[in-house]
């Protein structure tokens, strides 16, 4: 079956094989314009989520089990009874980029069509929300203007704030291969030493937040030097001469860049020339542009370079905004964010009229609604009195998500439509409704270069699960709007919306897919991958604005001036720029990732990054803890000393949710003071932190077959292994009492146990006949055994005399080595195993490692990662 992959923005098609027994294998879909064939270790890993572990498998009310027709009741009721008494307003949707097409259509419909709000909007907010007002400021629309065969075409790439090598790295692999093949240079754009940086031919390490400066620098040197494009301006661009004067005000030459964004001379002047000497130029750039509070100006401040330059609309040329979601784009097409109405429609009273004309509304919304910071916060306020709450965890991915938590516990209407029950958001949920996940969802969705997918499904749902589309049908059923939600598969909510695109467009809007709005569900079913606009008697349009007109009134691109904006936080003394982003194997909050045991054992615990001197000064050791404290929470956190992080910054990733670990709730640490003026979208880039020492008085780790939730009030983190969990551990003051420490495992039943008062130390085992339930090891002293050997006797059913003999002292009867840490999650290949084969077999090379182990020939994620182990190595043997 061919379907799309359900992570990131790159859209990656994949082909899923179900066996005569059930098991299901993965691959890339060569076909599929997006990969070729490739995948990344997250998509190459898709197989190992698809258990039932976790499910939300029927509707809830409260705690208690119901049917469908009575939890759909429910919503209906309580959503009909709160507009009656309090007005549209005060109902509000939070939808999600995991959603399909479908599923957002239908629920946008609903909301702004016949409720007459516009208080939906999505967690797309925290991603894209700049790069959709720097694109419709810019270009007139939402839209991107190339396609992936520009990275293989282009001369030069610059990355800005985009770590493509473990956010995109199918696309990233695609650059490489270019770069292989045609010699393509790659400049890196970040504050961080990422992954990127190792293929780079320049990294520009600037000061957070100052991206806006060196391409306001960089605008006024290409005009200063003769690089105007002066044509095409002429043609095809209006407000050129403001933004220049912005420009030279904001950065006038070389010397007052490199100050402000903490540079050399050198660097920025090299970068510039290069620039302009590059006739076909792509500059990338994501949430490290995106999740700013001028990430809208920081957007329009790349495209005036391209627009200066004339370099757009051309093969190898154009700014490039990578999506962070799979379906984020998808959602704006059908109007998912509160300041858009439908299919590229806003809210002028004659777009109200069209789109309320098309859907034969009831109540038309007919301004803007809450953006997702406000809209939490008029939860937290009692305007919004019932939130309906779909594929996304926003008590963990918000910022000030302490506010968030507060505003769910008092709002009078929680509804979370999910696949997995146990959510940090789902815990506040008065109604549960049980969604389908990847593999069982039938629709499409839009990749980065604006390629719509299928994405099928080719297993059944787990227990009661329904489609997001049918549940909100059902739901405007109930409500009364019967017959404007007539769908009965999801064929037919597509046509609508193609059919949606197609009116009274002629052209003046550019999404239009008006080509399939008769598409049968035979066509439906067998549809390819495409690009849009697919206007009616057209062909699908790879690249945008060839022809230099663009989607404003006039047909001309707009040129805005751009001032950089200070720090939006006030920074003390001696406080660090807390970074967040994501990890190379880790998706989101981890709600499907984390299922995976080869995923979860790459960095299995919340990592801080932070640069040798910012250690040493406030004490903190590679390998130990740190507690990190901002003006909004605090965390714990597992410390990595690197220099890949900039002198002044950290960096923690933003995947841990109180499912998995006992205090590092990205969201808790970040406020939500500081956003985008125009787009709305949150600073989670700088946030002003603390760093100290936090030292345990005994560390410990459990492995258990079902999952665990320590009660003590320290440090825990708690990953996938194969067979059960590790659950990683620490603490000050006594060593809890297991009872009420470990819940559900009670120290009677262990039929093994060994203390030692003197040292502190315990060791205890839960066994079923011969079957290892759980073990747990306890030490004062740090000393505690490798868990390799042992999280595999959970594999087994079990265990034999030589195993039972090893289980306490916590090493196999003839000593394997530990894996260790994972490095190549595609091939499972650990750290220990990597070093050893280096050090025996004396391997030299990327290659000769794959040659050996397999590692980094499949996605090449870890590549980077493996040349560093290699300089390690080599780097011991010489000293």
């Amino acid at each position: 079956m061919k379907t799309t992959c359900p992570y990131c923005g790159v859209g990656c098609g994949v082909i899923a094989r179900v066996s005569a027994d059930g098991a299901v294998t993965v691959r890339g879909d060569a076909d599929h314009p997006a990969n070729r064939g490739r995948l990344c270790s997250k998509g190459s890993a898709l197989a190992d989520t698809l258990v039932p572990d976790g499910r939300l498998l029927h509707p809830e009310i409260g705690d208690r089990r119901v049917s469908w027709d009575e939890a759909l009741d429910e919503v209906a009721r309580r959503f009909s009874d709160t507009i009656a008494k309090h007005g549209p307003d005060s109902v509000a949707f939070y939808v999600s980029g995991q959603l399909l097409t479908e599923d957002y259509y239908v629920a946008n419909k609903l909301m702004k069509g016949f409720i007459g709000s516009a208080n939906i909007d999505t967690n797309s907010r925290l991603c894209m929300a700049s790069s959709v007002v720097g694109h419709k400021r810019g270009l007139g629309a939402d839209a991107v203007p190339g396609s992936y065969e520009d990275f293989e075409c282009t001369d030069l790439v610059v990355l800005v704030g985009s770590n493509l090598a473990w956010c995109h790295p199918v696309l990233n692999q695609r650059l490489l291969a270019a770069r292989a093949e045609r010699g393509t240079r790659i400049i890196v754009v970040d504050p961080r030493r990422t992954d990127c940086v190792d293929a780079a031919d320049r990294h520009l390490a600037l000061n957070a937040g100052t991206d806006a400066v060196l391409f306001n620098g960089l605008l006024a040197y290409l005009d200063s030097r003769g690089h105007r494009d002066a044509g095409f301006v002429a043609a095809h661009a209006e407000g050129v001469e403001e933004a220049l004067a912005a420009a030279r005000a904001d950065a006038a030459d070389i010397e007052t860049v490199a100050r402000r964004c903490g540079l050399a001379e050198a660097e920025v002047a090299a970068f510039y020339a290069e620039f302009a000497a590059t006739e076909r130029v792509v500059t990338v750039y994501s949430q490290g542009v995106n999740q700013s509070s001028q990430g809208s100006d920081t957007v329009n401040a790349i495209l005036n370079v391209h627009f200066l330059t004339g370099r757009t609309g051309r093969p190898g040329c154009g700014p490039f905004s990578v999506t962070g979601q799979p379906n984020a784009m998808g959602g704006r097409e059908v109007g998912g964010l509160a300041n858009q109405l439908a299919a590229h429609m806003g809210f002028t009273a004659e777009e109200v009229e069209r789109v309320g004309r098309f859907w034969q509304a009831r109540r038309m919304a007919d301004k803007p609604g809450l953006k997702a910071v406000d809209l939490f916060r008029a939860i937290e306020a009692g305007s919004v009195k019932a939130v309906w709450i779909m594929a996304t965890n926003p008590a963990v991915s918000m910022p000030d998500a302490g506010r968030v938590r507060r505003a769910l516990a008092k709002c009078e209407t929680v509804v979370v439509s999910d696949c997995i029950r146990d959510t940090d958001t789902g815990r506040f949920a008065h109604i549960r409704l049980p969604a389908k996940g990847w593999s069982e969802k039938d629709g499409t969705v839009t990749n980065s270069d604006r390629t719509i997918s299928r994405q099928r499904a080719f297993k059944d749902g787990e227990g009661e699960a329904r489609a997001d589309w049918w549940i909100v049908t059902q739901v405007a059923r109930r409500m009364g709007f019967a017959e404007a939600f007539p769908y009965e598969t999801a064929a037919a909510v597509f046509r609508e919306h193609a059919a949606l695109s197609d009116f009274e467009n002629g052209g003046s809007r550019a999404f239009d897919i008006g080509a399939l709005s008769g598409l049968d569900d035979a066509g439906y079913d067998a549809l390819a991958p495409f690009p849009w606009p697919w206007r009616a008697g057209g062909e699908p349009q790879k690249r945008l604005f060839g022809d230099g007109r663009f989607f404003t009134a006039d047909g001309r691109a707009r040129m805005l001036a751009v001032t950089a904006k200070p720090m939006p936080r006030a920074v003390p003394d001696g406080a660090l720029l807390l970074n967040t982003g994501r990890l190379r194997d880790q998706w989101h909050t981890m709600t499907r990732t984390g299922l995976s045991a080869r995923l979860s054992a790459h960095v299995p615990e919340p990592r801080l990054d932070i640069h040798p001197a910012d250690a040493a000064a406030r004490g903190v050791d590679d390998g130990g803890l740190a507690r990190i404290a901002t003006a909004a929470g605090e965390a714990l956190a597992r410390v990595r000393v690197t220099d890949a992080q900039s002198e002044g910054t950290i960096f923690l990733p933003m995947h841990w949710t109180d499912r998995f670990t006992g205090a590092c709730v990205i969201g808790r640490l970040i406020d939500d003071e500081a956003v985008d003026p125009v787009s709305g979208q949150p600073d989670l880039k700088r946030m002003p932190a603390t760093v100290e020492p936090w030292r345990p008085h005994w560390t410990a780790f459990l492995l258990t077959r079902r999952v665990v939730e320590p009660g003590h009030g320290g440090y825990w983190a708690r990953r996938a292994v194969s067979g059960g969990h590790l659950v990683e551990m620490a603490g000050t003051g006594a060593i809890p009492d297991v009872a009420a420490w470990l819940p559900g495992l009670d120290p009677a039943e262990a039929v093994v146990e060994f203390r030692d008062h003197a040292r502190g130390g315990l060791r205890m085992a839960w066994m079923d006949g011969d079957r290892l339930e759980a073990c747990l090891f306890v030490a004062s002293d740090g000393r505690l055994p490798p868990r390799g050997w042992l999280a595999g006797l959970l594999e087994v059913d079990g265990l034999d005399d030589g195993a039972r003999a090893g289980l306490l002292a916590g090493r196999e009867p003839g000593r394997q080595a530990d894996e260790g840490r994972i490095v190549c999650a595609c091939f499972s290949v650990g750290i220990n195993r990597l070093v050893g084969a280096i050090r025996d077999r004396q391997l030299t090379s990327v290659a000769e490692i794959g040659a050996a182990l397999k590692a980094g020939t499949n996605c090449g994620s870890c590549v980077p990662e493996l040349k560093e182990v290699l300089r390690h190595a080599h780097q011991r043997e010489v000293a």
